[in-house]
Protein backbone atom coordinates (compact mmCIF):
# COMPACT_ATOMS: atom_id res chain seq x y z
CA UNK A 1 0.00 0.00 0.00
CA UNK A 2 1.01 3.53 -0.91
CA UNK A 3 1.07 6.11 2.60
CA UNK A 4 2.74 9.16 3.71
CA UNK A 5 5.25 8.96 6.25
CA UNK A 6 8.40 11.04 7.54
CA UNK A 7 11.40 9.85 6.13
CA UNK A 8 15.06 10.98 7.60
CA UNK A 9 17.69 10.53 5.39
CA UNK A 10 20.62 11.69 7.39
CA UNK A 11 21.39 12.71 10.83
CA UNK A 12 23.38 16.12 12.24
CA UNK A 13 21.46 18.31 10.04
CA UNK A 14 21.86 21.86 11.63
CA UNK A 15 18.58 23.54 12.45
CA UNK A 16 16.04 25.53 11.98
CA UNK A 17 14.80 22.24 10.83
CA UNK A 18 11.66 24.39 9.02
CA UNK A 19 14.36 25.11 6.73
CA UNK A 20 16.91 22.31 6.46
CA UNK A 21 13.77 19.56 6.59
CA UNK A 22 15.66 16.89 8.07
CA UNK A 23 12.47 15.03 7.92
CA UNK A 24 11.53 14.72 4.44
CA UNK A 25 7.22 13.59 3.93
CA UNK A 26 7.13 11.04 1.23
CA UNK A 27 4.71 8.61 -0.47
CA UNK A 28 6.32 5.33 0.80
CA UNK A 29 5.05 1.94 0.20
CA UNK A 30 4.33 -0.40 3.04
CA UNK A 31 4.06 -4.32 2.58
CA UNK A 32 1.45 -6.26 4.94
CA UNK A 33 2.16 -7.69 8.51
CA UNK A 34 4.09 -11.20 8.11
CA UNK A 35 4.14 -13.54 10.76
CA UNK A 36 3.78 -11.84 14.17
CA UNK A 37 2.76 -8.60 12.75
CA UNK A 38 0.08 -6.46 12.84
CA UNK A 39 -0.91 -3.70 10.63
CA UNK A 40 -1.69 -0.58 12.35
CA UNK A 41 -3.84 2.76 11.10
CA UNK A 42 -1.85 5.59 13.76
CA UNK A 43 -4.16 8.13 15.08
CA UNK A 44 -1.45 10.11 16.50
CA UNK A 45 2.59 9.97 17.43
CA UNK A 46 4.00 11.94 19.69
CA UNK A 47 6.96 13.99 19.24
CA UNK A 48 9.54 12.98 21.61
CA UNK A 49 13.02 14.44 22.88
CA UNK A 50 14.27 10.50 21.94
CA UNK A 51 13.19 11.58 18.21
CA UNK A 52 15.12 15.01 18.68
CA UNK A 53 18.72 13.22 19.87
CA UNK A 54 17.73 11.17 16.74
CA UNK A 55 17.62 14.19 14.43
CA UNK A 56 20.90 15.82 15.93
CA UNK A 57 23.02 12.78 16.01
CA UNK A 58 23.18 12.18 19.16
CA UNK A 59 21.81 8.65 19.13
CA UNK A 60 22.67 6.68 16.27
CA UNK A 61 20.08 5.23 13.29
CA UNK A 62 19.89 3.07 10.25
CA UNK A 63 19.42 5.49 7.82
CA UNK A 64 16.89 6.22 5.84
CA UNK A 65 14.58 5.53 8.31
CA UNK A 66 10.63 6.12 9.28
CA UNK A 67 10.98 8.02 12.59
CA UNK A 68 8.71 8.18 15.43
CA UNK A 69 8.19 5.36 18.32
CA UNK A 70 4.84 7.14 20.55
CA UNK A 71 1.67 6.58 18.84
CA UNK A 72 -1.80 4.96 19.43
CA UNK A 73 -3.92 3.94 16.86
CA UNK A 74 -6.12 0.96 15.51
CA UNK A 75 -5.46 -2.65 14.34
CA UNK A 76 -6.03 -2.70 10.58
CA UNK A 77 -5.04 -6.35 9.69
CA UNK A 78 -2.81 -9.23 11.69
CA UNK A 79 -0.41 -11.38 10.37
CA UNK A 80 -0.16 -15.54 11.28
CA UNK A 81 -0.19 -16.32 14.84
CA UNK A 82 -1.19 -12.81 16.21
CA UNK A 83 -2.85 -13.48 19.55
CA UNK A 84 -3.08 -10.65 21.18
CA UNK A 85 -4.68 -8.15 19.05
CA UNK A 86 -7.58 -8.36 15.93
CA UNK A 87 -8.95 -6.35 13.87
CA UNK A 88 -10.94 -3.20 14.84
CA UNK A 89 -8.65 -2.61 18.32
CA UNK A 90 -7.74 0.34 19.76
CA UNK A 91 -3.56 -0.48 20.53
CA UNK A 92 -0.67 1.77 22.03
CA UNK A 93 2.87 1.50 20.90
CA UNK A 94 5.71 0.53 22.93
CA UNK A 95 9.48 0.99 21.82
CA UNK A 96 10.90 -2.06 24.34
CA UNK A 97 9.35 -4.81 22.36
CA UNK A 98 9.79 -7.50 25.46
CA UNK A 99 10.15 -11.14 24.71
CA UNK A 100 8.91 -12.76 27.94
CA UNK A 101 10.90 -15.51 28.75
CA UNK A 102 14.78 -14.02 28.96
CA UNK A 103 16.07 -13.56 32.64
CA UNK A 104 15.37 -10.03 32.43
CA UNK A 105 11.74 -10.45 31.58
CA UNK A 106 10.68 -13.45 34.24
CA UNK A 107 12.43 -11.05 37.00
CA UNK A 108 9.48 -8.59 35.87
CA UNK A 109 12.15 -6.48 34.52
CA UNK A 110 10.73 -6.40 30.79
CA UNK A 111 11.59 -2.69 29.97
CA UNK A 112 15.38 -4.14 29.69
CA UNK A 113 14.46 -6.78 27.81
CA UNK A 114 17.66 -7.10 25.29
CA UNK A 115 15.76 -9.14 22.74
CA UNK A 116 14.93 -6.73 20.30
CA UNK A 117 18.34 -4.74 20.35
CA UNK A 118 19.96 -5.61 17.62
CA UNK A 119 16.66 -5.22 15.22
CA UNK A 120 16.69 -2.11 16.19
CA UNK A 121 19.98 -1.08 15.75
CA UNK A 122 19.95 -2.94 12.09
CA UNK A 123 16.58 -0.85 11.53
CA UNK A 124 14.50 -4.07 10.94
CA UNK A 125 11.28 -5.57 12.91
CA UNK A 126 11.67 -8.55 15.35
CA UNK A 127 11.80 -10.41 12.88
CA UNK A 128 14.62 -8.94 10.88
CA UNK A 129 11.80 -7.92 7.97
CA UNK A 130 11.73 -4.86 6.57
CA UNK A 131 8.18 -3.85 5.08
CA UNK A 132 9.12 -0.01 4.30
CA UNK A 133 10.12 0.99 1.03
CA UNK A 134 10.66 3.75 -1.44
CA UNK A 135 10.69 3.60 -5.02
CA UNK A 136 12.15 0.03 -4.96
CA UNK A 137 14.60 1.12 -2.15
CA UNK A 138 14.81 -0.44 1.34
CA UNK A 139 13.62 2.29 4.20
CA UNK A 140 14.48 1.06 7.83
CA UNK A 141 12.21 0.72 11.04
CA UNK A 142 12.93 3.43 13.66
CA UNK A 143 12.84 1.38 16.74
CA UNK A 144 10.82 -1.40 15.52
CA UNK A 145 7.58 1.18 15.43
CA UNK A 146 8.01 4.06 12.84
CA UNK A 147 4.99 5.90 13.41
CA UNK A 148 5.42 9.33 11.77
CA UNK A 149 3.08 7.76 8.94
CA UNK A 150 -0.54 6.89 8.33
CA UNK A 151 -0.12 3.13 9.03
CA UNK A 152 2.76 1.08 10.63
CA UNK A 153 3.60 -2.96 10.33
CA UNK A 154 4.96 -3.79 13.84
CA UNK A 155 5.53 -6.93 15.84
CA UNK A 156 2.54 -8.05 18.82
CA UNK A 157 5.14 -7.60 21.03
CA UNK A 158 5.21 -4.06 20.53
CA UNK A 159 1.33 -3.35 21.10
CA UNK A 160 -1.06 -3.33 23.87
CA UNK A 161 -4.76 -3.21 23.84
CA UNK A 162 -6.98 -0.25 24.98
CA UNK A 163 -10.43 0.56 25.88
CA UNK A 164 -11.88 2.07 22.92
CA UNK A 165 -13.56 4.79 25.10
CA UNK A 166 -9.84 6.39 25.60
CA UNK A 167 -9.21 8.59 23.04
CA UNK A 168 -6.66 8.15 20.55
CA UNK A 169 -5.08 11.42 20.27
CA UNK A 170 -4.90 10.94 23.96
CA UNK A 171 -3.44 7.41 24.53
CA UNK A 172 -0.62 8.45 21.45
CA UNK A 173 1.54 9.64 24.63
CA UNK A 174 1.14 7.04 26.62
CA UNK A 175 3.57 4.22 25.57
CA UNK A 176 6.71 6.49 25.99
CA UNK A 177 5.73 10.09 27.79
CA UNK A 178 3.37 9.05 30.15
CA UNK A 179 4.71 5.49 31.32
CA UNK A 180 7.85 6.64 31.59
CA UNK A 181 7.60 10.05 33.87
CA UNK A 182 4.59 8.22 35.90
CA UNK A 183 6.42 5.09 36.16
CA UNK A 184 9.94 6.54 37.60
CA UNK A 185 7.80 8.21 40.07
CA UNK A 186 5.35 4.76 40.85
CA UNK A 187 8.02 1.89 39.92
CA UNK A 188 11.52 3.23 40.15
CA UNK A 189 11.32 5.26 43.22
CA UNK A 190 8.69 3.55 45.00
CA UNK A 191 6.71 5.00 47.82
CA UNK A 192 6.47 8.74 47.81
CA UNK A 193 3.62 9.64 49.90
CA UNK A 194 3.72 12.27 52.24
CA UNK A 195 7.87 12.86 50.62
CA UNK A 196 9.02 15.56 49.11
CA UNK A 197 9.89 15.32 45.85
CA UNK A 198 11.57 17.94 42.70
CA UNK A 199 11.00 17.07 39.32
CA UNK A 200 14.31 19.21 37.37
CA UNK A 201 12.69 19.19 33.35
CA UNK A 202 9.04 19.58 32.30
CA UNK A 203 8.51 18.08 29.00
CA UNK A 204 6.60 15.72 28.54
CA UNK A 205 7.94 13.02 30.99
CA UNK A 206 8.72 15.80 33.72
CA UNK A 207 5.15 16.39 33.91
CA UNK A 208 3.92 13.07 33.54
CA UNK A 209 6.10 12.79 37.13
CA UNK A 210 4.53 15.71 38.64
CA UNK A 211 1.86 13.52 37.70
CA UNK A 212 2.69 10.58 39.06
CA UNK A 213 3.71 12.58 42.51
CA UNK A 214 0.10 13.88 42.59
CA UNK A 215 -1.40 10.48 42.07
CA UNK A 216 0.99 8.78 44.98
CA UNK A 217 0.45 11.52 47.69
CA UNK A 218 3.58 13.65 47.73
CA UNK A 219 3.99 16.16 50.19
CA UNK A 220 5.80 18.58 48.82
CA UNK A 221 6.30 18.51 44.68
CA UNK A 222 9.26 21.46 43.64
CA UNK A 223 8.79 21.98 39.83
CA UNK A 224 12.17 23.09 37.96
CA UNK A 225 12.00 24.06 35.02
CA UNK A 226 13.84 27.07 32.27
CA UNK A 227 10.09 27.68 30.86
CA UNK A 228 8.06 30.06 32.77
CA UNK A 229 4.78 28.48 30.97
CA UNK A 230 5.95 24.75 31.96
CA UNK A 231 5.97 26.05 35.68
CA UNK A 232 2.30 27.59 35.70
CA UNK A 233 1.07 24.44 33.87
CA UNK A 234 3.25 22.00 36.69
CA UNK A 235 1.31 24.22 38.93
CA UNK A 236 -2.36 23.90 37.40
CA UNK A 237 -1.41 19.90 37.57
CA UNK A 238 -0.78 19.96 41.23
CA UNK A 239 3.01 20.57 42.09
CA UNK A 240 3.02 22.88 45.54
CA UNK A 241 6.64 24.97 44.22
CA UNK A 242 7.90 26.30 41.04
CA UNK A 243 11.20 27.63 39.99
CA UNK A 244 13.24 28.92 36.99
CA UNK A 245 16.08 25.97 36.63
CA UNK A 246 18.72 28.76 35.77
CA UNK A 247 17.68 31.20 39.01
CA UNK A 248 20.87 31.46 41.26
CA UNK A 249 19.11 31.06 44.16
CA UNK A 250 16.84 28.05 42.64
CA UNK A 251 18.30 25.07 44.92
CA UNK A 252 18.74 27.38 48.06
CA UNK A 253 15.05 27.88 48.02
CA UNK A 254 13.80 24.11 47.40
CA UNK A 255 16.36 22.84 50.06
CA UNK A 256 15.25 26.00 52.42
CA UNK A 257 11.40 24.81 52.08
CA UNK A 258 12.05 21.56 51.98
CA UNK A 259 14.13 21.58 55.77
CA UNK A 260 17.44 20.85 53.97
CA UNK A 261 16.60 18.84 51.14
CA UNK A 262 14.10 16.46 49.23
CA UNK A 263 13.36 12.78 50.17
CA UNK A 264 13.31 12.06 46.06
CA UNK A 265 14.75 13.84 43.08
CA UNK A 266 14.20 13.23 39.28
CA UNK A 267 16.28 14.37 36.43
CA UNK A 268 13.88 14.44 33.17
CA UNK A 269 15.53 17.05 30.96
CA UNK A 270 18.70 14.57 30.10
CA UNK A 271 21.50 17.04 31.04
CA UNK A 272 24.61 16.57 33.06
CA UNK A 273 23.58 20.25 33.97
CA UNK A 274 19.98 18.82 35.25
CA UNK A 275 21.45 16.26 36.80
CA UNK A 276 23.79 18.40 38.99
CA UNK A 277 20.95 20.62 40.07
CA UNK A 278 18.54 17.25 40.62
CA UNK A 279 21.08 15.71 43.21
CA UNK A 280 22.24 18.98 45.24
CA UNK A 281 18.15 19.20 46.09
CA UNK A 282 18.65 15.96 47.61
CA UNK A 283 18.79 15.39 51.69
CA UNK A 284 21.08 12.73 53.57
CA UNK A 285 19.70 9.29 52.42
CA UNK A 286 17.49 10.64 50.11
CA UNK A 287 17.55 9.16 46.14
CA UNK A 288 18.00 11.10 43.38
CA UNK A 289 16.50 9.34 39.53
CA UNK A 290 17.91 9.70 36.31
CA UNK A 291 14.84 9.47 33.48
CA UNK A 292 15.91 11.91 31.29
CA UNK A 293 18.84 10.45 28.21
CA UNK A 294 21.31 12.87 27.72
CA UNK A 295 24.26 12.40 24.87
CA UNK A 296 25.78 8.41 25.21
CA UNK A 297 29.52 10.81 25.87
CA UNK A 298 27.48 13.01 28.47
CA UNK A 299 29.16 12.39 31.90
CA UNK A 300 28.06 13.29 35.85
CA UNK A 301 30.92 13.91 38.00
CA UNK A 302 29.55 11.57 41.19
CA UNK A 303 30.82 12.86 44.81
CA UNK A 304 31.79 9.37 45.75
CA UNK A 305 32.63 10.52 49.63
CA UNK A 306 29.02 12.22 49.70
CA UNK A 307 27.57 9.32 48.56
CA UNK A 308 28.80 6.83 51.02
CA UNK A 309 28.23 9.42 53.94
CA UNK A 310 25.09 10.60 53.64
CA UNK A 311 23.71 7.27 51.76
CA UNK A 312 22.77 8.30 48.84
CA UNK A 313 21.05 6.25 45.88
CA UNK A 314 20.73 7.46 42.26
CA UNK A 315 18.72 5.11 40.18
CA UNK A 316 18.56 5.06 36.29
CA UNK A 317 14.59 4.37 36.01
CA UNK A 318 14.48 3.48 31.86
CA UNK A 319 11.03 3.51 30.68
CA UNK A 320 9.76 4.33 34.15
CA UNK A 321 10.80 0.75 35.27
CA UNK A 322 7.73 -0.41 33.71
CA UNK A 323 5.90 -4.16 33.26
CA UNK A 324 3.47 -2.65 30.40
CA UNK A 325 1.17 -5.79 31.09
CA UNK A 326 0.62 -4.20 34.27
CA UNK A 327 0.85 -0.55 34.11
CA UNK A 328 -0.70 0.76 30.77
CA UNK A 329 -4.09 -0.67 32.08
CA UNK A 330 -3.37 1.06 35.55
CA UNK A 331 -2.51 4.17 33.43
CA UNK A 332 -5.66 4.09 31.29
CA UNK A 333 -8.00 3.55 34.67
CA UNK A 334 -6.63 6.71 36.21
CA UNK A 335 -6.65 8.44 33.42
CA UNK A 336 -10.82 7.38 32.67
CA UNK A 337 -11.79 8.15 35.80
CA UNK A 338 -10.29 11.73 35.55
CA UNK A 339 -7.47 11.51 38.21
CA UNK A 340 -4.74 11.34 35.27
CA UNK A 341 -5.14 14.47 33.17
CA UNK A 342 -3.19 13.60 30.78
CA UNK A 343 -4.80 15.72 27.80
CA UNK A 344 -3.39 18.86 29.42
CA UNK A 345 0.01 17.09 28.60
CA UNK A 346 -0.79 17.81 24.75
CA UNK A 347 0.09 21.19 23.74
CA UNK A 348 -0.40 21.05 19.88
CA UNK A 349 -1.79 19.02 17.06
CA UNK A 350 -0.03 19.23 14.32
CA UNK A 351 0.45 17.84 10.23
CA UNK A 352 2.69 16.03 8.71
CA UNK A 353 3.61 19.99 6.73
CA UNK A 354 4.65 21.44 10.25
CA UNK A 355 6.59 17.98 11.90
CA UNK A 356 9.91 19.69 11.35
CA UNK A 357 9.22 23.01 13.09
CA UNK A 358 7.44 20.90 15.79
CA UNK A 359 11.41 19.51 16.46
CA UNK A 360 12.51 23.12 16.59
CA UNK A 361 9.86 23.97 18.89
CA UNK A 362 10.67 21.20 21.24
CA UNK A 363 14.62 21.78 20.76
CA UNK A 364 13.53 25.10 21.92
CA UNK A 365 11.70 23.92 25.12
CA UNK A 366 8.35 25.27 23.50
CA UNK A 367 5.43 23.14 24.22
CA UNK A 368 4.82 20.24 26.21
CA UNK A 369 3.93 17.22 23.89
CA UNK A 370 2.96 17.57 19.95
CA UNK A 371 0.81 15.56 19.09
CA UNK A 372 1.38 14.31 14.94
CA UNK A 373 -2.44 13.72 13.53
CA UNK A 374 -1.40 11.19 11.35
CA UNK A 375 -4.79 9.98 10.15
CA UNK A 376 -8.34 11.23 10.17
Amino acid sequence: MKMTAAVMYEQGVPRPYASTQPLRIERVDLEGPGDGEVLVQIAGAGLCHSDLSAIEGNRPRAVPTVVGHEAAGVVVDVGTGVTKCAAGDHVVMLFVASCGSCDLCRQGRPNLCQSSWSARAAGTLQSGARRLSLNGKQLNHYSGISCFAEYAVVSERSLMVLPKELPLMDAAILGCAVITGVGAVLNTAGDVRGKTVAIVGLGGVGLSAVLGAVQAGADKIFAIDLNPAKLALALSLGATHAFLGDDPNCAAEVLELSNGGVDFSFEMAGSVRAMSLAYSLGRRGSMTVCGGLPPHAAAFPMPTAALVADERVIKGSYMGSSVPSRDIPKLVGLTLNGQLPIARLRSDIIGFGELNAGFDKLADGEGVRQVLRCTG
